[in-house]
C-alpha cells in the first residue's frame, strides 16, 4: 500500500492537470497573503490539535491513558497479567474471553506460550506503531480524497470544456440567428417601404374616386365648400405626377380622367362666377336706373358692391388663373370667358355714366387745353378705379384689360382728336403735350424688386417721357400698377404729330421766308437800348423767360434777331414733346434756315451805311452764330444726358476754345486754331455754323486791324514796288538813298506815318474795342478777338519796321521802336478800363 500510493500520487497530477501551473514559494505566499493575529492563533490551535493524535478505539476499553504511546506494563496491567501466569479466575476468564490477546485455551506447553508471547509481542509492536498506522491511514484517506477531488476537478474541467464548446456553438448559432434576423428585418423594411411606395402611388390613382364623387355632388354652391379647392389642388398634383410617370399601368387613362375632372372643376368656377356677376349686374343696373341716385350711391353700387363680392370670388378665380397658366390648351378658354363676362358687365354699367360725364364737359366749346386736362384727369381716375377693381378679381388678362380701358377712353378721344388735329396754335399744342406728359410722369411706377441699374432706369424714364413706346407693363409680369401712359399714348401721338407739322409751318414762315424789317436791323441801337434801365414789369417778364430757358449770361433775348428768337422758341417747345429722332431732323432744318437768315441779315446790315456798318454786320453775325452754335451744342448734350436743359452760359468758353490758338492768317490754319478741325463725321448743321463763324471771325479781325495796318501796308508795298522798278544792278545802299529821296519816303513823311499809326491805334482800336464789348458783352470773349487783332497788327508792323531798318538809321530807327513797344501800346489800349461802348458808334458817341 505504501509503495502503491506514491505511484498513484505521482500519476494523478499528470492526468488531472494537463497544463502546467505556476509555482509560488512560501515567501511569495506570505507576502501576498499575510496573516493577522486572529488567523495566526487559529493556525496554532489547529497545529496543536494535529500533534495530539488519539489512540485507536480498540485500546480505549477502560480509560484513556494520558500517554500518547502505550507501554507494555500498562497494557499488561490492563490485561490483568502478572509476571507469572496465574490461574485465571472467572473475571479474568470473562476478560480474556472478551480480549483478543487472551488465549482462548490455557497455555500448557511452551510452544503455546511462545505462540502467545509472539502474539503479545506483535500486539505490543502493533500498539507501539498504532499512531504511525493511524497517521498513514489518515494520509491515505486524504490522498484518496485528493484523488477524488482531482478526478472531480477533471470532470469539472471536462464539463467546462464541454460548456465552452457548447457556448461557442451557441454563440455561432446566435450570430447566425442574428444575421438571419437582421436579414429578415431588412427584408421586412424593404417590403414595408415597397408597400408604402405602392400605397403612395396608389393614392394618386385613388384620388380620382374622391374627385369624381365630389364633382357629382348636387348644388350650385359646390365651389364654396372647404374641400373643393383642396380637391382641385390634389387633382392638379395628380395630373403633374401622371404626366411625369406615363410608364405606369393605365396612367394615360387616369391622366385623361383627371384632366376631365380639372376641366369640370374649372367650368364650375366659371359658371358660378358668371352667374354671380350677372345677378350682381342686374341688381346694380336696377338700382342705378332709379331716380335721384347720388354720385356717392353710384360709386357704392359700381365699386363697393363689386369689391365686397370679390373677396368670395377672388380665390376661385386665382385657382382658375393658375391652372390656366399651367394648362393653357384646356383651360385658357374658360379664363377668357370669365374676362369677357366681366368686361361686358362693367361696360354695360359704365358707358351711360361715361357718356353723361363727357357731355357735361362740352367738348365743342371748351378750350382745348382745359378739355384735355379735365377729360384726361377724369379718364385717369376712371381707369384707375377700374384697374383696382379688376385687380381685386383677377391677376392676369392685362391685354384684355387695357383693350377694355382703351374702349372707354375712345368715347373722349373721339371728341378730343379732331380738336387737336385742327388746333392752329403751337403753344396750345405744347400745353396739351405738357398736360398729357404730366399725367404720364405721375404714372411712373416704383419697382422695389427691379434689377435695373441707374443707366437703364434713366433710359426707361426718358423713353416714357419722349417715346412712350413701352408696353403696358414695360416688360414686367403681373398686375402691379396701372400704366396710364399706354392709354394716353394715342392722344399724345396725335398732339405730337400736329405739333410737328405746325412747327414745320412756323419754321418755314417765320424763319425761312422771314423778311427783316428796318427795326430788326437797327444795330447797334438795339444793343444800346437794352443797356438802359427798364421797368420792374419788364424785368420780371425777362427774368421769367430767362428762368424758363435757363439762360445764365445772355439773358437779353430781345436783342436777338427775330429768326434766332423764333428758332430757340420753337426748338424749346419741341424738344420735350417729340421723339429724339424727329426732333433731330426738325432741329437740323431749323438751325440751317436760321443760319442762312442770319447770314442774309448780316449782309443787309453791312450794306446799310458802309464802311461804318461793315463791322456792325460782322459782329452781328458773330454774336448770333455763337449763340446758335452753343444752342446746337447743348442740344447734343441733351441727347446724351436726359433731363438737362438748354444752357447758353458756355458761349464765351466756346469762342475762347475756338480762337485761343490762332496765330496765322491762313484760312485753314485759322480754322484749325478755332478749335473746329475738319471732321468727316461732323453733322452738316454744326459744320455750316462753324464755317460761317470762322469767316465771320476772320472778317472781324480784319476789320479791326485794317484801319491800323492799312497805311503801313500801303507804304511797304510802295517801297517794294519802287525797289522792283529800280535798276537791278544798283546796290542796296544806293536803292535806299533813291527811295528816301522820294517825297513820300522822307523822314518827315515817315514820322507823319508813325504819328498817324499811333493816332489810329488810339482812335480806331479804341472804337473797335467798344463795339466788341457792346456786341459780345463779355470781357473774355472780347480779349480773345483782340488778341488776334493785336497779333495781326504786330505782324504787319514787323514787316514795316524791317523795311525801315533797311532804309534808315539813327533817330529814325529809334522813332520806329520795336514790336514789343507796339504790342505794349496795343495791349494798353485794349485793356483800358472804362472804355465807352458808344465811342465807336457813329452818331452816338459824338452826341454824348
Amino acid at each position: 500500500m505504501a509503495s502503491g500510493s506514491p505511484a498513484k500520487r505521482t500519476g494523478v497530477p499528470t492526468s488531472l492537470t494537463p497544463h502546467p501551473k505556476a509555482v509560488i514559494s512560501v515567501e511569495e505566499w506570505e507576502a501576498k497573503a499575510p496573516l493577522g493575529d486572529v488567523e495566526t492563533r487559529s493556525v496554532n490551535v489547529i497545529k496543536a490539535a494535529s500533534e495530539r493524535i488519539a489512540l485507536p478505539l480498540k485500546f480505549n476499553v477502560d480509560d484513556s491513558g494520558s500517554s500518547s504511546r502505550p507501554s507494555t506494563p500498562t497494557i499488561r496491567n490492563k490485561l490483568g497479567l502478572g509476571s507469572r501466569p496465574s490461574t485465571p479466575n472467572a473475571l479474568n476468564s470473562r476478560t480474556q474471553a472478551a480480549h483478543a490477546l487472551h488465549p482462548k485455551q490455557p497455555i500448557q506447553t511452551p510452544q503455546q506460550f511462545y505462540d502467545w508471547f509472539a502474539l503479545i509481542d506483535r500486539s505490543v509492536a502493533h500498539s507501539q506503531e498504532a499512531h504511525f498506522r493511524a497517521h498513514l491511514d489518515s494520509v491515505s484517506e486524504h490522498l484518496e480524497t485528493c484523488d477524488r477531488l482531482m478526478q472531480r476537478i477533471d470532470e469539472v474541467d471536462e464539463a467546462v470544456d464541454s460548456m465552452l464548446h457548447e457556448w461557442r456553438g451557441v454563440e455561432e448559432g446566435g450570430k447566425s440567428l442574428k444575421d438571419a434576423c437582421e436579414q429578415l428585418l431588412q427584408e421586412r423594411d424593404r417590403l414595408l417601404s415597397t408597400t408604402e411606395a405602392i400605397g403612395e402611388i396608389l393614392e394618386y390613382f385613388q384620388e380620382l374616386e374622391h374627385a369624381t364623387r365630389m364633382l357629382n355632388s348636387p348644388g350650385d354652391s359646390l365651389v364654396l365648400q372647404t374641400d373643393f379647392l383642396y380637391m382641385v389642388e390634389r387633382v392638379d398634383v395628380c395630373i403633374d405626377y401622371l404626366k411625369a410617370h406615363r410608364h405606369f399601368r393605365e396612367a394615360e387613362i387616369y391622366l385623361l380622367r383627371f384632366q376631365q375632372c380639372m376641366t369640370r372643376a374649372m367650368t364650375l368656377i366659371k359658371m358660378y362666377f358668371v352667374g354671380s356677376l350677372r345677378a350682381l349686374t342686374v341688381d346694380v343696373s336696377r338700382r342705378m336706373s332709379e331716380k335721384d341716385v347720388s354720385v356717392t350711391a353710384q360709386m357704392h353700387l359700381l365699386y363697393t358692391r363689386f369689391t365686397s363680392v370679390s373677396t368670395q370670388l377672388s380665390p376661385l378665380l386665382s385657382e382658375l388663373e393658375r391652372r390656366a397658366s399651367a394648362h393653357p390648351e384646356e383651360l385658357s378658354a374658360l379664363l377668357s370667358e370669365c374676362h369677357s363676362a366681366y368686361f361686358a358687365a362693367r361696360k354695360s354699367l359704365l358707358v351711360g355714366r361715361l357718356m353723361e360725364e363727357i357731355k357735361g364737359l362740352d367738348p365743342t366749346r371748351t378750350e382745348l387745353v382745359e378739355l384735355t386736362r379735365t377729360g384726361c384727369s377724369y379718364l385717369k381716375q376712371l381707369c384707375t378705379d377700374e384697374f383696382n377693381l379688376f385687380r381685386a378679381f383677377f391677376n392676369s388678362g392685362e391685354d384684355q384689360l387695357y383693350q377694355y380701358l382703351e374702349n372707354l377712353c375712345d368715347y373722349l378721344y373721339d371728341d378730343l382728336r379732331p380738336r387737336i388735329l385742327h388746333e392752329p396754335r403751337l403753344t396750345a399744342l405744347c400745353e396739351v403735350c405738357t398736360v398729357l406728359q404730366a399725367l404720364m410722369v405721375l404714372d411712373v411706377p416704383t419697382l422695389p424688386d427691379s434689377s435695373y441699374d441707374e443707366e437703364e432706369d434713366e433710359t426707361s424714364i426718358d423713353e416714357l417721357n419722349l417715346d412712350l413706346d413701352l408696353g403696358p407693363l414695360g416688360g414686367k409680369k403681373g398686375l402691379r400698377t396701372l400704366h396710364i401712359s399706354h392709354l394716353l399714348q394715342m392722344v399724345l401721338q396725335d398732339a405730337q404729330t400736329r405739333l410737328f407739322f405746325k412747327a414745320q409751318a412756323v419754321i418755314q414762315s417765320d424763319i425761312r421766308y422771314y423778311v427783316p424789317k428796318a427795326e430788326d436791323l437797327a444795330y447797334p441801337e438795339i444793343l444800346l437800348a437794352a443797356r438802359k434801365p427798364v421797368t420792374g414789369l419788364e424785368i420780371k417778364e425777362k427774368e421769367s423767360i430767362s428762368q424758363l430757358f435757363q439762360f445764365k449770361s445772355l439773358d437779353k433775348r430781345d436783342t436777338w434777331f427775330p429768326t434766332l428768337r423764333k428758332t430757340v422758341w420753337v426748338l424749346s417747345q419741341l424738344h420735350e414733346f417729340v421723339k429724339p429722332a424727329i426732333f433731330d431732323d426738325i432741329a437740323q432744318e431749323a438751325v440751317n434756315l436760321c443760319r442762312q437768315s442770319l447770314v442774309g441779315a448780316a449782309e443787309t446790315l453791312k450794306s446799310k451805311s458802309p464802311p461804318s456798318s461793315t463791322l456792325d454786320g460782322q459782329l452781328f453775325l458773330v454774336r448770333h452764330l455763337l449763340i446758335l452754335k452753343e444752342m446746337t451744342h447743348n442740344l447734343d448734350l441733351e441727347d446724351k444726358h436726359p433731363g438737362r436743359g438748354i444752357d447758353f452760359s458756355g458761349m464765351t468758353d466756346t469762342l475762347t476754345s475756338m480762337l485761343g490758338k490762332t496765330t496765322s492768317l491762313l484760312p485753314n490754319a485759322l480754322f484749325a486754331s478755332l478749335g473746329m478741325p475738319r471732321d468727316e463725321n461732323m453733322t452738316d448743321v454744326r459744320h455750316g455754323i462753324d464755317h460761317e463763324l470762322r469767316h465771320a471771325c476772320e472778317d472781324v479781325i480784319a476789320s479791326c486791324a485794317e484801319p491800323l495796318c492799312g497805311p503801313l501796308r500801303t507804304w511797304s508795298e510802295r517801297v517794294r514796288s519802287f525797289n522792283t522798278s529800280a535798276s537791278p544792278q544798283a546796290s542796296a545802299s544806293a536803292s535806299a538813298q533813291t527811295v528816301t529821296s522820294q517825297a513820300w519816303a522822307t523822314q518827315a513823311a515817315l514820322s507823319a506815318l508813325l504819328a498817324g499809326f499811333r493816332e489810329a491805334c488810339a482812335r480806331d482800336l479804341r472804337g473797335a474795342v467798344g463795339r466788341l464789348r457792346l456786341y459780345l458783352e463779355d470781357d473774355r470773349t472780347v480779349s480773345v478777338l483782340l488778341k488776334h487783332v493785336q497779333d495781326r497788327v504786330v505782324d504787319e508792323y514787323a514787316v514795316f519796321r524791317r523795311l525801315v531798318w533797311e532804309m534808315y538809321g539813327g533817330a529814325v530807327r529809334a522813332e520806329v521802336g520795336s514790336e514789343q513797344d507796339v504790342r505794349a501800346l496795343l495791349r494798353g489800349l485794349c485793356e483800358e478800363e472804362g472804355v465807352d461802348v458808344e465811342a465807336g458808334v457813329p452818331g452816338v458817341g459824338s452826341s454824348n
